[in-house]
């Protein structure tokens, strides 16, 4: 089991607390969406959770089998796919993909994930000539198909059309069911499948602690 606890997190940009002694324990099989206002703070505590940034206050923990893992190896426990994280576009898509997972195990092979993806007549085309939907493709199959305990997705519809919603939704029903998934979204349709909602809302700075099991 892979679990993440935040222990009164909070954080701030300049003087502004974006929110305050935030208190989660997330744990595997657990489907989690993050939504709010923009600029409510869930891109940060999405990214707080992936260990991408720090908290100002507070304690972050990452467990696996119940033994803390140390900050320089939980990269390996987490894969993620955010509008901010960009692709390698001098690559073509299939040496992106053999390149990103030498850093990461693969949950299928290359080659199928091409296939499931719906890239495979543009598998040897440079990223850089991929059209925005078909790069969202790109970062959602590197995340999901990476054999990680915990998926984070930041917008992860964004720039997909009706087919690419379909293909996203299949992918998590098929990739993620024992994983810890968390969605930062304020479209109901990316986090459909979550379990529980966590309003932006709800940490505001006037609370003293909000917890979430």
């Amino acid at each position: 089991m892979f679990e993440i606890q935040l222990s009164q997190v909070s954080k701030r940009f300049g003087k502004d607390w974006i929110f305050r002694d935030v208190n989660l324990h997330l744990t595997s099989g657990k489907f989690m969406a993050l939504t709010g206002a923009n600029g409510s703070g869930k891109s940060t505590l999405l990214q707080i959770l992936a260990g991408f940034v720090s908290p100002a206050q507070g304690q972050r923990i990452y467990l696996h089998q119940g033994k803390q893992l140390a900050p320089e190896i939980v990269f390996q426990y987490i894969s993620i796919c955010a509008p901010y994280l960009e692709c390698i576009e001098e690559l073509s898509l299939q040496e992106f993909l053999a390149f990103h997972f030498t850093f990461k195990k693969s949950r299928i092979p290359i080659e199928d994930q091409i296939r499931l993806l719906g890239l495979w007549e543009s598998r040897n085309k440079l990223l850089m000539h991929f059209s925005s939907g078909m790069k969202q493709r790109v970062k959602l199959g590197q995340a999901i198909f990476a054999d990680t305990p915990a998926l984070f997705l930041d917008e992860p519809c964004s720039n997909l059309d009706e087919k690419g919603i379909a293909l996203y939704h299949q992918l998590i029903e098929t990739h993620t069911s024992d994983r810890l998934v968390v969605v930062a979204s304020n479209d109901p349709i990316e986090y459909s499948f979550c379990h529980q909602t966590i309003s932006l809302s709800d940490l505001k700075t006037d609370k003293k602690s909000v917890s979430y099991e």
